[in-house]
C-alpha cells in the first residue's frame, strides 16, 4: 500500500485536491514517531494553497447563557446545571470590545449569542450593533447567532455582515450523541443559505468528544463538503454540569494529527485555532501553527478563558508570520 504521506504529497501538495474520508482516516492512524513529518507537510500545504499570512479574529457574546438547546458540550445550555447564567452585552460595551480586539491588529470580530436562532429583539440588537461597530471601528463584523430563517440571513446579508459562524460541531453520525434538540441536517441548511446569500462561511466543530477516529475523518471530509471560507477548530474543554463534563481533554499529539489532517483534507480552507488549544496543546500550539493553521482567535472564548491577546501576536511575530491586513474592498 502507498505511504499516506507521499500520496497527499502529490495529491493535496502538488495539485490541491484535499484527502478523502479513506485518506484522512490514514493519516489519523500514523504512528506518533510520524506526527512531525504530517505536521511539516501540512505546513508546506498551507503555504502553498493559502500563503503564509494568518488572520486573528476576536469574539464576544452578544447573549450569553440560558439557550434551549441541549449540546452536551456546552455550558450555556440552559438544559443542563452549569454555572453560565443568562446575560445581555449592551451596545457600547459591544463597540468597546470591538476596537479592543482591532488593536490587537485582528481582521475580524464575531458576535455570538446563546439561542436556537434569533429572535426579533436579538435581530434589533444585532443590527445596531453591527452599525455602531462599523461607524466605530474598521473591522469587518461576523456573527453566530444559531439557526437561521432565509429571511434572517438576506437581512444579516443585507447590513454588512462579512461571514457568519454555523458549525456542523460533528460527524453525522455521531450528531445525536453529541445534540437532540435539532439535527445536523437544520445546521447544514443554514450554512448552505450563507454561502448562497453571498456572506462568508464559516463552519467547523469540536473534536474529543468521543468520537472515534473513523468519525473524525467523517467530520473533516463533511466540513470540505460545504467549502466554507474558514474551519473553526476546537479542541473539547469539559465544563463542569454538561453531559460531556467527565470527559478528558484529547491529548497534544492526537490533537497535533487532528490539525494536520483537517489541513490536509481542506487545502485551501482558513483553518482556524480556537477553543480548548490552551488544555489540549500547552507548549505545543507553536507547533500546531507550524502545522497547517492560518488563523487563530485572540483573547478569551464565550465562557473559557483563552491566551492574552498580546501572547498570541508575539508568537506570531516570533514565528515570523504575518497578520493579515484588513482587506479594505469588503
Amino acid at each position: 500500500m502507498a505511504d499516506i504521506l507521499a500520496v497527499a504529497r502529490t495529491q493535496v501538495l502538488e495539485q490541491g485536491i484535499g484527502l478523502g474520508q479513506d485518506q484522512a482516516l490514514d493519516c489519523l492512524r500514523l504512528p506518533d514517531e510520524r506526527v512531525d513529518d504530517l505536521l511539516d507537510l501540512a505546513h508546506e500545504v498551507r503555504l502553498r494553497w493559502c500563503g503564509e499570512e494568518v488572520e486573528v479574529e476576536g469574539i464576544v457574546s452578544l447573549k450569553t447563557g440560558g439557550c434551549p438547546e441541549d449540546c452536551h458540550f456546552c455550558s450555556q445550555s440552559g438544559v443542563f446545571d452549569s454555572p453560565v447564567r443568562s446575560a445581555w452585552l449592551d451596545i457600547p460595551s459591544l463597540v468597546t470590545a470591538a476596537q479592543q480586539t482591532a488593536a490587537t491588529g485582528a481582521t475580524e470580530f464575531c458576535i455570538v449569542a446563546a439561542v436556537r436562532g434569533p429572535d426579533a429583539r436579538l435581530m434589533a440588537q444585532v443590527r445596531e450593533g453591527v452599525r455602531a461597530i462599523q461607524e466605530a471601528v474598521d473591522i469587518n463584523v461576523a456573527c453566530s447567532l444559531g439557526l437561521l430563517t432565509q429571511e434572517q440571513v438576506d437581512e444579516l446579508a443585507g447590513i454588512g455582515v462579512h461571514r457568519y459562524n454555523h458549525n456542523l460541531e460533528t460527524a453525522r453520525s455521531y450528531f445525536d450523541r453529541v445534540v437532540t434538540t435539532h439535527t445536523f441536517d437544520e445546521r447544514r441548511e443554514t450554512c448552505e443559505m450563507v454561502r448562497q446569500a453571498g456572506m462568508q462561511l464559516c463552519c467547523g466543530g469540536i473534536v474529543g468528544m468521543g468520537e472515534s477516529l473513523e468519525q473524525r475523518a467523517e467530520f473533516a471530509v463533511q466540513l470540505a463538503e460545504l467549502d466554507p471560507d474558514e474551519v473553526p477548530l476546537n479542541f473539547l474543554n469539559p465544563r463542569p454540569g454538561t453531559p460531556f463534563g467527565e470527559l478528558h481533554p484529547m491529548g497534544a499529539v492526537d490533537a497535533l494529527r487532528t490539525v494536520a489532517t483537517f489541513r490536509l483534507v481542506m487545502p485551501r480552507t482558513i483553518l482556524r485555532f480556537a477553543g480548548g488549544r490552551e488544555i489540549t496543546l500547552g507548549d505545543l500550539a507553536e507547533r500546531g501553527v507550524r502545522g497547517g493553521v492560518n488563523a487563530v482567535i485572540v483573547g478569551n472564548y464565550l465562557t473559557t478563558l483563552g491566551r492574552p491577546a498580546d501572547e498570541d501576536v508575539r508568537m506570531l511575530a516570533d514565528l515570523r508570520m504575518p497578520i493579515k491586513a484588513l482587506a479594505r474592498n469588503l
